[in-house]
């Protein structure tokens, strides 16, 4: 239904509940938004959707999928393109439904903002309308990896929103990484690695060097355990929950993870579908090898969170399939529900006076 057909999503329910989405982003349209959307909705009873786009075409949509009771559509007729600049996307952008999905959350109509769109778009939009949270100089993108731990995931960050990082900068992302694993894991006391070039303190450039010095001091007002430097071979270890790195590195080690993953489902099913006796393993291996195919599914961990913003923030791939988007709904949904945003704004503003004292500290050594 649209505004203008019965009372707001907020007037029903919890704004927890809600969550703003972007239909207009993703590469394969809204078509596949919408089919994320019917997954998730069915494993969460309680939740509503709050749907940017063209009115006319989603209502389509909507209705073919018998989604109407729980799907607000909010018109919004421009599209912020993949190859749009963030400039221009700001300059131009008020009538776009990334925008929209963007404000919802800003208005407080909803609790958590997805979109497949442009990332430095979105990065754009949420700071200018979100802000950053108290004692963040630059919000991070923290993503999914697949572990041996428990939980089968380690948090990653910076993922991509920006490819500096000072000493500073990379002790916050500690902070908020730590925040996220226990809001996302229920892990009291996460595990902090710093990714270097080695775990020996000699290497690495200055700032690391500094990074490692302050993290490791914060550990007790952070809540969090310290396990030092870390090598790229740790990123799916069991050693760390949480992986903090500058965001150049992050994003190519997060590309280079998932096109490994995809390379090697393709030559599994090539090797298995090879000859008659392979075929015929791969019959009686089928439960071990779903299994392993779940675990390495990249759609599976889709959904990387901004942080560093006084509200929340989840952009998935564009390239997400109906699968994946259901995924990012799903992360959006469980942090909406722990009251994540406020929880991590907290956090890091208590610390960024330990953090400056610390730096002091270690200036003056």
């Amino acid at each position: 239904m649209s505004d203008a057909a019965g009372p707001s999503l907020t007037t029903q329910t919890d704004v927890s509940k809600i969550i703003s989405v972007d239909a207009m982003g993703g590469d394969n349209g809204p078509a596949t938004v919408v089919a994320g959307l019917s997954q998730f909705l069915r494993t969460a009873s309680d939740a509503h959707i709050l749907l940017h786009g063209p009115e006319e075409r989603l209502q389509k949509l909507i209705d073919k999928r018998g989604l109407s009771s729980r799907v607000t559509i909010r018109h919004a007729e421009d599209v912020v393109a993949m190859t749009d600049k963030p400039s221009n996307v700001l300059r131009h952008g008020k009538n776009t439904s990334m925008w929209s999905s963007v404000e919802a959350v800003r208005n407080g109509e909803a609790g958590v903002c997805v979109s497949c769109g442009n990332t430095g778009g979105l990065m754009a939009i949420s700071m200018m309308r979100l802000r950053k949270a108290e004692g963040v100089n630059r919000p991070a993108i923290a993503c999914l990896w697949p572990s041996r731990n428990p939980q089968g995931f380690n948090v990653m960050l910076d993922a991509g929103a920006d490819i500096r990082a000072d000493q500073d900068d990379l002790l916050t992302y500690a902070l908020m990484g730590a925040s996220y694993a226990r809001n996302a894991f229920d892990l009291d006391r996460p595990r902090i690695g710093l990714l270097n070039v080695g775990v020996e303190e000699h290497k690495g450039r200055a700032e690391l060097k500094v990074a490692h010095d302050i993290i490791g001091r914060s550990a007790a007002a952070g809540a969090y355990d310290y396990v030092g430097f870390i090598e790229g071979g740790d990123l799916p270890s069991d050693k760390i929950d949480v992986i903090v790195t500058d965001g150049f590195t992050g994003n190519v080690a997060l590309k280079t993870g998932e096109g490994t993953a995809t390379l090697i489902s393709e030559l599994l099913r090539s090797s298995l579908m090879r000859n008659p006796i392979s075929m015929l393993g791969a019959l009686f291996a089928r439960g071990s090898l779903n299994h392993l195919r779940r675990r390495i599914d990249p759609r599976r961990v889709n959904g990387g969170v901004f942080l560093g913003l006084n509200k929340t923030v989840v952009k998935s791939h564009g390239s997400a399939d109906a699968t994946g988007i259901a995924a990012a709904l799903n992360l959006a949904y469980r942090l909406g529900q722990t009251g994540f945003s406020d929880k991590l704004a907290a956090r890091v503003a208590s610390a960024a006076t330990l953090a400056q004292d610390i730096s002091t500290d270690i200036s003056a050594d």
